[in-house]
């Protein structure tokens, strides 16, 4: 059987899910009639390790209109919208994913799909790519793509062990990614979670942004929207300095700690709020991930130094430690898939076209050195321009006399 899912009998609602992401899919939906016409993967089996939801559904589906037989697992236990995960079975997808999976589940769904010996890989977070390389020396990749900013620094990990055996296309790395999914997506997905689990007002609280990459640019922007006092905490100098200018304050964890009514992780590390930082904190403060793995708060000290715990909420679990009362939202897992429905449809209809694109790039070339690769120009440039032709927006060319001009190193004063 080449599925496990929750319930099949879900498909009717998955449809109707996949129907709305359409809609709000225009680039990726229009790609896929040219997909269906020219069939660039046929005759290919494409593993997937992604977070099963509508918009993921919509790339399956245009994945399979290009011609490839697709397997699909989950990249989070709890990411997973089961109605989707059926709807895409009855489409003839092969799919290993349900919400709440334990840590066994998790693997050997990954563990199914690579039993299907496919040609090409998708992931998310890197875990589909270190299966191969850790358990499957015999299997025979063309290529694969990686989503997130944590999966791709664990790829260049293994291209400088000089273990990478296929090429990668870093989608995480497109300007149409990103500038859109990682800000504007993360921003307004973690704020949809932040209110799905708690109901708090935002406005007059503060908050703690720990990372000013791309993800916690949109969050600490979002917050800001929302009224809250942003404080952002930061190794990087750059963007240290980047956070002031952006009118935030910034300062060490020892410090934010204890001024803090919500905190966000953002940061692609580990142990970013650690038993120290959380005994520093006010009673009733609220802690959340909006990093790609569970390991940014340190949940298991949490759990061990507590005196007890319970569920207040859906996706809100009350801690006794310390003499007060703590919050944690969805495990500590990502805030915005475990307690939301992860980004809108808008931004992933740039990202999954990329996705599309870079397998389809792979899959004609056969012979690309064992790599990480940037996603190439004419992909990143294709998709923006397909992305302003669906919003109905036009834009200026370079006239001949400015293309000389751009390329003219004489013109002066």
């Amino acid at each position: 059987m080449n599925y496990k899912i929750h319930d099949l009998r879900l498909a009717e609602e998955g449809r109707r899910q996949l129907e709305w992401s359409e809609m709000h899919m225009p680039a990726l939906m229009e790609m896929r009639k040219e997909f269906s016409s020219k069939l660039p993967l046929k005759g290919l089996r494409i593993a997937a390790v992604l977070h099963v939801t509508k918009e993921t559904g919509v790339l399956a589906r245009a994945l399979k209109d290009a011609g490839a037989e697709v397997w699909l697992a989950a990249s989070n236990p709890l990411s997973t919208q089961d109605d989707v995960a059926a709807a895409l079975v009855e489409d003839g997808i092969a799919v290993f994913a349900w919400r709440g999976q334990s840590e066994k589940d998790y693997y050997d769904s990954v563990e199914s799909i690579l039993a299907a010996k496919p040609d090409i890989l998708m992931d998310d977070g890197a875990d589909l790519h270190a299966a191969v390389h850790s358990r499957y020396p015999d299997l025979r990749i063309i290529g694969g793509t990686e989503e997130t900013t944590t999966g791709v620094t664990r790829l260049k990990a293994l291209e400088r062990s000089g273990k990478l055996r296929y090429p990668i296309v870093a989608v995480n790395n497109a300007k149409t990614k990103y500038l859109f999914d990682n800000r504007y997506g993360t921003g307004q997905s973690t704020i949809d979670g932040i209110l799905r689990a708690t109901n708090i007002l935002i406005a007059g609280k503060c908050a703690v942004v720990v990372g000013y990459g791309w993800v916690g640019r949109g969050i600490a922007m979002r917050l800001k929207g929302h009224g809250a006092s942003v404080i952002v905490t930061e190794v990087d100098p750059f963007k240290a300095l980047e956070a002031v200018m952006d009118g935030f304050e910034v300062m060490p964890m020892a410090e934010a700690s204890s001024k803090g009514d919500l905190f966000v992780t953002a940061t692609g590390n580990r142990s970013v709020i650690t038993k120290e930082d959380i005994s520093r904190m006010k009673n009733g403060a609220i802690l959340c991930n909006s990093g790609h793995f569970d390991v940014e708060i340190d949940v298991r000290d949490l759990e061990k130094e507590s005196k007890g715990k319970r569920e207040i909420r859906k996706n809100t679990t009350e801690y006794e430690i310390y003499g007060k009362k703590i919050y944690l939202l969805a495990e500590g897992r990502l805030v915005n898939l475990g307690a939301a429905e992860g980004h809108p449809s808008e931004v992933m209809d740039m990202s999954f076209c990329n996705q599309a694109l870079s397998a389809i790039y792979i899959a004609g070339k056969r012979s690309m050195p064992a790599k990480v690769y940037d996603v190439f120009e004419e992909i990143d440039e294709k998709v923006a321009k397909q992305k302003l032709l669906s919003m109905g927006i036009k834009i200026d060319n370079l006239t001949e006399a400015q293309k000389r001009y751009m390329n003219d190193w004489e013109s002066g004063t």
